[in-house]
């Protein structure tokens, strides 16, 4: 899932919410993974990997993940647009510590 969005100004509980998601989302069934990236001018990125597509609705319907989409529509985002793609595969260099 590719959700990016614009910040509405303040935080209003959002880094709270955001890092509970994260952590919620990492304990369901077929989550893989999450990368996350926000910019100064309040335009953020974040994929998330999921297993299947069964997996992605069960986590849109999860009764705590509810309460967070209805706060980001009202309060923290101007705009967002989610989609949800396949990765087929991916490749990289991974830096050497």
């Amino acid at each position: 899932m590719i959700f990016t969005s614009q910040r509405t100004e303040g935080d209003r509980g959002y880094g709270q919410m955001a890092d509970r998601m994260v952590e919620l989302a990492a304990g369901q069934p077929g989550f893989l993974g999450v990368e996350s990236v926000r910019g100064a001018d309040g335009f953020g990125i974040t994929v998330s990997y999921w297993s299947s597509e069964e997996a992605i609705t069960e986590w849109k319907a999860h009764m705590e993940h509810k309460p967070a989409q209805e706060a980001g529509k009202r309060v923290w985002y101007a705009d967002y647009q989610l989609r949800v793609a396949k990765v087929e595969r991916a490749y990289g260099k991974t830096p050497v510590a």
